[in-house]
C-alpha cells in the first residue's frame, strides 16, 4: 500500500513540474515576444509615419519589393515559407521556428510599410514569437509539450501586437484545425498571452481600443434580422478575400514564374494606384477603421479597394500579415451597411470589424474576444450573432494552411 502511495505521489509530483516546466518557459515565451512584437510594431507605426510625411517614398516600392526578394533568396532558405513553418512546428513536423526567420521577415515587413505595401504585421508578430518560443523548446522532454510551447508563442505574438491576452489565447487554440480548438494548450496559450500583452503595454504598445457611444442594441426581430444580413455579408467578404488572396498566389506563379519581375511589376502597379489615391489603402490604412468606428464619411468601396490591394500585394510576394486589412476591411463594410440595415455606423463598423476576421480566419471566439476586448462586453450578445454567422457563411476557408482532422467532412 505504501509503495502504491509513493508510486501516485511520485507520479504527481512529475506531472506537476512537468505542467510548471512548461507554464514558466510559456511565460517567458511570453517575455520574448512582448519584446519582439513591440519593437517590430513600433518599427511598423515609424515606417508608416515617414511614408507619409514623404509621399513619394511610394515610387522606391518596385525596388523594395526586389529587395525582399533578393534578400530571402540569399539568406532567406525555407523562411520564405512563413505562416506555413508556424504551422509546421506546431503539428511536431519540424523542431521549432528557425531564429533567423525573426530579422527577415521584420525587415521586409518595415520595407513594405515604408514604401507603402498593402500588408498587415500580424502574421509576422506570429512568426518572429513561435521563433522566440522555439530557442526555448530544449527546454521541454516531451515533444507534445513542445508542440504546445510553439501554439503558446502564437497567442504571445498576438497579444502582444493587438494587446487583446484572450482574443490572443483562442486565436491560438482555434487556429491550427478547421473547427477544432485544442484546448490541451489553454493553460500555456493564457500565460503566454498575457505575459506578452504586460510587456508589450509596458514597452508603449496601446491597444485600438474605441469607445461607440452606442447602447447595446435591443434583440428585436428586426435587429436580429439586421445582424445577421450584417453577419453573412462579412461572412461572404472573408471568403472573397480567402479565394482571391489564394488565387492570386497561384495565377500569379504561373503567369511570372519569376519572383522578381511578379515583386517589381505588381510593385509599380501598386504605387501608381498610391499615387492614384493619395495612399488611401497603401500599408495598414487605419486611418480608414478610424473614420469607420468614429461615425466618419466613407466611399462605399473602401472596403473592396482595401480587399484587393492586400490580396495583390501579398500574393505578389511582399511581407506582412492579414489580419489588420481585415479589421480595416470589416470596419469599412460595417460602416457602408449601416444606414441600410438601420444600425448606429459606429457599432455596426465593431461588429464587422470582428466578423470579417472571424470569416477571413475561420475562426469564432476569438474574433468575439477581439470585440469584447476592444469594444466593451455589452455588445456580447451582437458581436457573438455577427461573428457566428461570418463564421457559417465563410465555407471553411481561411488565409491560413488550416488541416482538418480525421473523420470530418
Amino acid at each position: 500500500m505504501k509503495e502504491r502511495l509513493a508510486e501516485r505521489a511520485a507520479a504527481w509530483l512529475a506531472a506537476a513540474q512537468r505542467v510548471l516546466t512548461l507554464l514558466a518557459l510559456s511565460a517567458a515565451a511570453g517575455a520574448v515576444a512582448g519584446v519582439l512584437t513591440a519593437v517590430f510594431g513600433h518599427g511598423v507605426l515609424a515606417a508608416t509615419e515617414l511614408r507619409e510625411r514623404w509621399p513619394w517614398l511610394l515610387v522606391l516600392l518596385p525596388a523594395g519589393g526586389a529587395l525582399i526578394v533578393a534578400v530571402y533568396a540569399r539568406w532567406g532558405g525555407e523562411c520564405g515559407r512563413g505562416m506555413a513553418l508556424v504551422f509546421d512546428a506546431a503539428a511536431g513536423r519540424r523542431p521549432k521556428v528557425p531564429a533567423r526567420l525573426v530579422p527577415l521577415a521584420v525587415g521586409a515587413t518595415w520595407v513594405g510599410h515604408l514604401l507603402g505595401a498593402s500588408v498587415g504585421r500580424e502574421g509576422v508578430a506570429v512568426q518572429i514569437a513561435a521563433a522566440g518560443a522555439g530557442l526555448l523548446t530544449p527546454g521541454l522532454r516531451a515533444p507534445q509539450d513542445r508542440r504546445r510551447l510553439v501554439i503558446a508563442g502564437v497567442a504571445a505574438g498576438f497579444a502582444g501586437l493587438f494587446r487583446t491576452p484572450l482574443a490572443a489565447a483562442f486565436f491560438a487554440l482555434e487556429l491550427f484545425h478547421t473547427g477544432v480548438a485544442q484546448y490541451d494548450v489553454l493553460l500555456p496559450a493564457v500565460t503566454a498571452a498575457l505575459t506578452a500583452s504586460a510587456v508589450s503595454g509596458a514597452l508603449g504598445v496601446s491597444p485600438a481600443t474605441a469607445a461607440l457611444g452606442a447602447a447595446a442594441p435591443a434583440l428585436t426581430v428586426e435587429t436580429l434580422i439586421a445582424l445577421a444580413v450584417l453577419g453573412a455579408a462579412c461572412g461572404l467578404a472573408g471568403r472573397l478575400f480567402v479565394g482571391l488572396l489564394h488565387g492570386l498566389k497561384d495565377r500569379f506563379g504561373r503567369w511570372l514564374p519569376n519572383a522578381y519581375q511578379r515583386i517589381v511589376l505588381v510593385g509599380a502597379l501598386v504605387a501608381l494606384f498610391g499615387l492614384a489615391t493619395g495612399s488611401r489603402y497603401n500599408g495598414l490604412s487605419e486611418g480608414l477603421s478610424a473614420a469607420a468606428l468614429a461615425g466618419g464619411s466613407l466611399y462605399l468601396w473602401d472596403w473592396l479597394a482595401k480587399l484587393c490591394l492586400t490580396a495583390v500585394c501579398l500574393a505578389a510576394g511582399f511581407q506582412g500579415g492579414e489580419v489588420a486589412p481585415l479589421f480595416t476591411i470589416g470596419a469599412c463594410l460595417g460602416a457602408v451597411l449601416a444606414l441600410p440595415l438601420g444600425l448606429p455606423v459606429p457599432l455596426a463598423a465593431a461588429l464587422a470589424y470582428a466578423a470579417v476576421f472571424a470569416a477571413g480566419t475561420n475562426t469564432l471566439v476569438s474574433p468575439i474576444l477581439v470585440g469584447l476586448e476592444l469594444f466593451g462586453g455589452k455588445y456580447f450578445a451582437a458581436f457573438f450573432l455577427v461573428c457566428a454567422m461570418a463564421y457559417a457563411c465563410n465555407g471553411g476557408h481561411s488565409i491560413y494552411p488550416q488541416t482538418r482532422l480525421s473523420g470530418e467532412n
